[in-house]
């Protein structure tokens, strides 16, 4: 694995030192994609203030022995509940891109969502990295185009699909707007380079390109539908905040739901993922299978995310850093940290298994 720190210059020795370490690595345009978010950053801001409001309860003198972050998930063991989480052009932190990522993952068996927007070929991600299985899709303007690369992404050797439905149009990200963020000629989203995507007719006087233009390109519930029962995987929806829409998603057929507000990258003014966590189990019921991210910071956060019922949780901006540090190493190193900040935390509030995590050892200050 690879690093982008000099042979003598050491690993950062926590998760607050490699953001740190990644803000002096990063460059002021890829700090603004990367670790900013959409209008004045409130919803970003709230994501990672709802975990700060949680409170552990400890539980000392409990059997601890034989204890494991093991969990179940769509039939599969996973070694601990924690996925990483789709983000794009993973080159502008990491000569190797995504193949970095998966690799940093799969070294601590862990799975990695890659991108519909990843700068890295799915197929030599999938080469590099058998055990990055999961692809992340966006709408892409029809359902010919969208199940088009889908089944492309599922002949490659992806099993499992999340469709992202939070971010029909990109938030109004003032950082990156500040920063004149664009993507060098070298970095690219490879896999989407040959989809056609709608192309719009000049405005009129009066026309609005949100309303009059891409608004009739985006797809409805049908048409979700439509694409679970078209492909041969499981798919997932990403990108629920309402326990109405999680309800909607049960409908469709979706094998699973991740509560997300896309790290405060779109709407700003959202609520945070964890404060609507609760409403939306109890709307689809502890069995159904919910994910969880934005905010994901520390190793009690998994915990606390586990506690309020999700099934597992995605991790985003701690691998950006790891990787922006070094390379494959760091995003091992990161995940690392995260599992071992969670077997502590689980050690301590008395949960030697996923499932002794209750509900009863989180208290939420408002």
């Amino acid at each position: 694995m690879e690093s982008n720190l000099p042979d003598t210059h050491p690993l950062p020795k926590t998760l607050t030192a490699y953001l740190e370490s990644a803000r002096e690595c990063m460059t002021a345009e890829s700090q603004a994609y990367f670790l900013g978010g959409a209008g004045e950053e409130r919803t970003l801001r709230r994501n990672e203030e709802a975990f700060a409001r949680a409170n552990i309860l400890p539980r000392p003198l409990q059997a601890m022995g034989g204890g494991s972050t093991a969990t179940n998930l769509l039939g599969r063991v996973l070694d601990c509940p924690v996925l990483v989480a789709p983000f794009a052009y993973h080159r502008l932190l990491d000569p190797s891109g995504e193949i970095a990522s998966a690799q940093g993952a799969e070294a601590q068996a862990i799975r990695m969502i890659l991108s519909a927007q990843s700068s890295v070929a799915m197929t030599e991600v999938r080469s590099a990295s058998p055990g990055c299985d999961w692809f992340q899709l966006f709408w892409l303007g029809s359902r010919e185009a969208t199940l088009a690369l889908a089944r492309t992404a599922v002949a490659a050797g992806f099993e499992t699909l999340v469709l992202t439905i939070d971010a029909p149009v990109q938030g109004v990200r003032d950082r990156e707007i500040e920063a004149g963020f664009g993507l060098p000629a070298e970095v690219q989203a490879v896999n989407l380079a040959q989809v056609h995507r709608p192309q719009f007719a000049p405005l009129a006087p009066g026309e609005s390109l949100v309303f009059d233009r891409i608004a009739h390109s985006l797809p409805s519930w049908k048409d979700v539908t439509w694409l679970i029962e078209a492909i041969s995987v499981p798919v997932l929806l990403k990108g629920i905040l309402h326990p109405d829409d999680a309800a909607m998603a049960v409908k469709t057929g979706a094998a699973g739901i991740i509560v997300s507000n896309h790290g405060g990258r779109v709407l700003d003014g959202a609520p945070a993922t964890l404060e609507m966590l609760p409403a939306i189990v109890r709307k689809v019921g502890p069995d159904y299978p919910v994910l969880l991210d934005s905010g994901i910071r520390r190793g009690v956060d998994i915990l606390v995310a586990l506690a309020l019922g999700a099934k597992a949780v995605l991790v985003g901006r701690p691998v950006v850093c790891g990787l922006a540090v070094a390379g494959a190493l760091g995003v091992s190193h990161v995940l690392r940290m995260l599992r071992d900040e969670l077997e502590i935390a689980m050690l301590l509030s008395g949960c030697a298994t996923i499932s002794d995590i209750s509900r009863d050892i989180v208290h939420l200050n408002r």
